[in-house]
């Protein structure tokens, strides 16, 4: 630690005689120095000798990442883009539909825990590159299944979590141990793009290949190809930076990581953590059920309209719907994510709460956009397709932000097992179980009813509007985050400083030199 134990930079809450406190540089708020206020931050030079990276190289590396990004989210969303004719060759209804898509977040989320655990020990590069090359390979063999094994390709859908969790757990925080502050931020919000992005290519892909093709097959066999230019990419490219170097001081002593246990007590007392994984778990629940059901949805609402024919049995489903959709998809993922990182980094000028409620104004105002995209389909497409677009678009803006939260309030040696576990609980309460439920629901709806496709396209529209109650949920959560973010950086910051050690629920306390001696303060005396 820079300076003489002497001069105490904290004072003791016991002790008012002792003058003005004489800060910290590397602490922010009321911990940190009052004239800096902000984290030490380290310039290019420094951030190439820490990481021993140059600039371009590091900016590559995130290049890198964000194209296997987008290559994750075009496989996922490429059998949404193909739904109605998957639906006509096994001979299925709505809710096994839904089916292909919880198997595969179910395998995701039970293996991301495992990945998670291994990211923040072992070498992630090679974690990465075993992973995507599982899913190339699985991926390829679910385009040759045939039409009664319908199990075959559920089966081959959950195999492909493996890759998912393998990349998903672990990239963000080869980011984070990269750059630091706004960079970061700039970093993540570029990283995220890929979402929005490689989902619209999904439907795109998906769409376009089976109409040349003229097999719904050939749009499974797109990704693994470029699955394999990833992990070569991968293999080249990306080098492993030392864990949470960028955010220590140069006299600070490496962080060791503490067992998988405490890991998860620690995440469990954080409440900014849980917060903003319950907020997100409503955006996965969202997305989730629009990303399989609404080219769906927009083909039923057509044919009610009298615009387009049925999907009669037999047929190819021919339909404009997933390209359009998925061009939406893209357009709002870009604008939506650029905006609430853009208007984030401002307000985070005059507000340290500007992150979390971004993310609030951003479900809270999508929930009755994406209402009235529902409510306007039996009346006109372009409508709904308009209040789909807004709703997306707000939607989109939590994306960066909250991966953003989660590095900045969980400390570099648990951020993989953070990450982890946002994963599985976004996942399990969120697009894991979502898209069948919205094809249970649908199901049921329309047994009801008598059989006509009028009925189908009720029975989804009724069930589709349990989102926007879902996404006002998610807000109310990261309104709640809003309560305790500025607590939980601040403790993280004391904690890759060396300054807070971790000894309890109820007994956190910070060493602080004080007239030559060192004194542990528990840390609610200083947290103010």
């Amino acid at each position: 630690m820079a300076g003489s134990d002497t001069a105490p930079f904290l004072s003791q809450a016991d002790d008012p005689d002792d003058g003005p406190a004489s800060g910290h540089p590397g602490l922010s708020g009321p911990l940190g120095n009052p004239k800096s206020g902000e984290h030490e931050i380290p310039d290019r030079e420094g951030l190439q000798r820490i990481t021993g990276l140059s600039q371009g190289h590091s900016t590559l590396i995130v290049a890198v990442l964000c194209y296997i990004n987008l290559l994750n989210y075009m496989d996922r969303f490429t059998v949404a883009g193909v739904l109605p004719d998957i639906e006509q060759f096994f001979s299925i209804g709505d809710s096994s539909s839904g089916l292909i898509q919880t198997v595969f977040i179910s395998s995701y989320m039970v293996l991301a825990p495992v990945f998670g655990y291994l990211g923040d020990r072992y070498n992630r590069k090679y974690l990465m590159c075993g992973g995507i090359a599982f899913w190339s390979l699985v991926t390829l063999g679910s385009s040759f299944i045939p039409r009664e094994r319908f199990w075959l390709l559920l089966l081959t859908r959950g195999l492909v979590g493996v890759g998912e969790a393998s990349y998903s757990t672990i990239a963000p925080t080869l980011i984070a141990d990269l750059f630091v502050a706004d960079q970061r931020s700039r970093m993540l919000s570029v990283f995220y793009f890929a979402i929005p992005v490689g989902s619209g290519l999904g439907y795109i892909a998906g769409s376009k290949v089976k109409d040349v093709a003229g097999d719904w097959h050939w749009a499974l066999r797109v990704t693994p190809g470029l699955g394999v230019v990833a992990v070569l990419l991968l293999f080249l490219v990306v080098q492993e930076p030392p864990r949470g170097a960028v955010e220590r001081h140069s006299g600070s002593p490496p962080l060791s990581p503490t067992s998988w246990w405490a890991d998860l007590k620690a995440l469990a007392r954080n409440p900014s953590f849980v917060l903003s994984s319950l907020g997100f778990t409503a955006v996965a629940f969202v997305t989730g059920s629009l990303a399989l059901w609404a080219p769906a949805f927009l083909l039923r609402s057509r044919v009610v309209l009298g615009e387009t024919l049925p999907c009669l049995p037999g047929d190819s489903c021919s339909s404009s719907d997933s390209l359009i959709f998925g061009l939406i998809t893209c357009l709002t993922g870009v604008l939506g994510v650029g905006l609430g990182v853009e208007i984030s980094r401002r307000l985070r000028r005059f507000n340290p709460r500007a992150d979390p409620l971004v993310c609030a104004a951003g479900l809270l105002g999508s929930a009755p956009f994406l209402f009235l995209s529902l409510a306007c389909a039996r009346g006109s497409i372009v409508a709904t397709y308009i209040f789909i677009f807004i709703g997306e678009t707000l939607l989109s803006m939590n994306w960066a932000i909250v991966a953003d939260i989660l590095l900045y309030v969980v400390i570099p040696t648990r951020r993989s097992t953070a990450e982890a576990f946002q994963i599985v609980l976004s996942h399990l309460l969120g697009d894991a179980g979502s898209p069948y439920l919205i094809g249970l629901i649908s199901d049921r709806l329309r047994r009801s009813w008598p059989a006509s496709f009028l009925s189908e396209f009720r029975a989804l529209q009724f069930s589709l509007m349990l989102c926007a109650f879902v996404g006002a949920l998610g807000g109310a959560a990261f309104l709640g985050t809003a309560m305790f973010i500025e607590d939980d950086r601040r403790r993280a910051q004391l904690h890759m400083q060396g300054l807070l050690h971790e000894t309890g629920p109820s007994d956190d306390r910070i060493v602080v030199p004080q007239r030559g001696r060192s004194t542990r303060v528990p840390v609610s005396s200083v947290l103010i």
